[in-house]
């Protein structure tokens, strides 16, 4: 199937690991002009160097921490460089378990990194949507079962909320607006906190397809709503989750 996303511009945040390099190479596969945006400068560079070998254009690096106070300034001006953007992937995040007298520090730093910069992006990058009348905002959220208290939980909540409003303001310029939320996605952080056993555990009982999905699991529908395929797809909150979630909503 031809995605029609040859040469379309594409920022795709937390690029560095996971599911956003995952969707940064899946972009970059079908033609897509990428600018990966991670903290971790030595990453983005060998994410570059894949993306080249496989035959996908020079992709723009950006080292650059997404807590930063003037991120979305930032990164407004370097995608300038390649003339705007047509494709927006908000990634970058975090998991916070808080306490229940956690301060309010806590949990700004949480809805910063998880809701507000990933709001402050996408408004920054909206005008050249709205202007070229087309435009692809995809945001990697989670999961809504909360088990304890999560600070992420409640930001990626906010997300879904907000996208959901978002998509009814600016579908008439042919700008759409998608979440998607992952279930059990193996990355270096599930290595690093989940021993092998449990996983395999967790796996054959409450996973019905019976194992972890892997970054390019989600980073294939992923590719799809970035395509022009996907006009009549918005305000959506799409789970990759291997049927995990048991609600039938």
């Amino acid at each position: 199937m031809d995605l029609q996303l040859k040469n379309k511009r594409a920022l795709v945040t937390g690029a560095t690991m996971g599911i956003g390099r995952a969707i940064a190479k899946g972009l970059a596969a079908e033609g897509v002009l990428v600018a990966a945006v991670g903290r971790r400068t030595e990453l983005l560079g060998s994410l570059a160097t894949e993306i080249t070998a496989a035959g996908g254009q020079q992709p723009l690096s950006i080292g650059l921490d997404i807590m930063a106070a003037d991120a979305a300034a930032t990164l407004h001006r370097r995608v300038s460089e390649f003339g705007g953007i047509d494709i927006l992937v908000n990634c970058a995040g975090g998991s916070r378990v808080l306490p229940v007298d956690a301060a309010d520090d806590k949990w700004d730093e949480a809805m910063t990194l998880n809701f507000t910069r990933q709001r402050q992006i996408t408004q920054a990058m909206l005008p050249t949507m709205i202007a070229q009348k087309w435009g692809r905002i995809i945001n990697i959220t989670g999961k809504s079962e909360p088990e304890r208290i999560n600070a992420a939980f409640s930001a990626k909540a906010a997300v879904h909320a907000w996208a959901k409003g978002l998509s009814r303001e600016i579908g008439k310029h042919g700008v759409t607006v998608n979440s998607i939320a992952p279930g059990r996605i193996m990355s270096e952080q599930i290595r690093r906190n989940y021993p092998e056993d449990y996983r395999k555990h967790f796996a054959e009982t409450e996973i019905p397809v019976g194992y972890w999905g892997e970054p390019e699991d989600l980073a294939v529908l992923a590719v799809f709503l970035a395509s022009p395929l996907a006009r009549y797809i918005t305000g959506a909150v799409l789970p990759v989750d291997g049927g995990l979630r048991r609600y039938q909503f």
